[in-house]
């Protein structure tokens, strides 16, 4: 009969082989190392609450004083939109995070080509063909003539603008009932920093003119830019507009040099259709 210690020794001799043997073997794999895989906890760094709405207020050149402040006034339109508005000033969210957005606002992104880089830029160009909507306020037709497909979008570029000033806006017999300018008749009295564009979109293929300012009701063209060669625009002059072609949905509006031009009841009807129809809700 074997003694106790020659037990002892055998069952410790058993126990460190049957050890061995699962460690290194899959026939033995009772499952145990799958438990230990299991129970390691697995984190979602995703982004879990972004809106439909991004406004977008970086700048490539001049940047108007009160940027940070329409930023506010327009994620403060959320509740009356019933979406909800994001800001960025980030040039790698338009890599990353645009394609989860209906609608991109820009707001006075001036010369977007000394902001954005050729990726960057894509991005951009690819989810506007996908459907993507385009809010473009006031400076953000400032030298933009170095991206092509934007400047094509837009329809023209700045040439000057003039002071803070009321003048007479008239609504483009075709416009009448489009939501952005409906109910306030075929002209009105509104004080904006008006711009001069380097031509006019009207009779551009897929270009809807919403609103023209009357030249002969205010100064068009401020003296900080008639000492520089600043043209009117004429009996011609658009201030608001649409363009649908290429996927996408673009809106330009002359308004939006600070938040006095926006806070009016009709500043705001404006951008609030404005935004519904480039997210398709109108």
């Amino acid at each position: 009969m074997m003694t106790s210690v020659k037990l002892s020794f055998f069952y410790r001799l058993a126990k460190n082989v049957f050890i061995l043997l699962c460690a290194c073997s899959p026939i033995f794999d009772f499952g145990f190392t799958g438990i230990a895989a299991d129970s390691k906890p697995k984190f979602d760094r995703s982004p879990k609450n972004l809106g439909t709405v991004m406004v977008f207020s970086g700048t490539g050149w001049y940047r108007h004083p009160e940027v940070p402040a329409i930023s506010g006034w327009l994620a403060r339109l959320d509740a009356d939109l019933k979406m909800q508005v994001d800001v960025s000033e980030n040039p790698n969210d338009l890599v990353k995070i645009l394609n989860k957005y209906q609608v991109l606002v820009l707001n006075n992104c001036t010369e977007m080509t000394a902001l954005f880089d050729e990726k960057q830029r894509m991005a951009v160009e690819k989810w506007y063909r996908a459907g993507g909507g385009i809010i473009a306020l006031h400076a953000s037709l400032v030298r933009q003539t170095n991206w092509k497909w934007f400047n094509e979008l837009a329809g023209c570029d700045f040439d000057s603008d003039s002071e803070y000033l009321e003048a007479r806006v008239m609504v483009d017999p075709g416009a009448i009932n489009h939501p952005t300018v409906k109910g306030h008749g075929t002209q009105f009295a509104y004080k904006a920093d008006w711009t001069n564009h380097d031509r006019s979109v009207t009779g551009l293929p897929g270009f809807q003119v919403l609103l023209r300012v009357d030249e002969s009701t205010f100064e068009p063209v401020r003296e900080y830019f008639q000492s520089r060669g600043g043209k009117a625009m004429g009996k011609d002059h658009p201030i608001a507009w649409l363009h649908s072609n290429g996927g996408g949905r673009f809106f330009y509006t002359e308004l939006g040099h600070d938040v006095r031009s926006l806070e009016t009841e009709f500043g705001r009807q404006h951008i609030l259709e404005a935004i519904r129809w480039a997210a398709g809700r109108r």
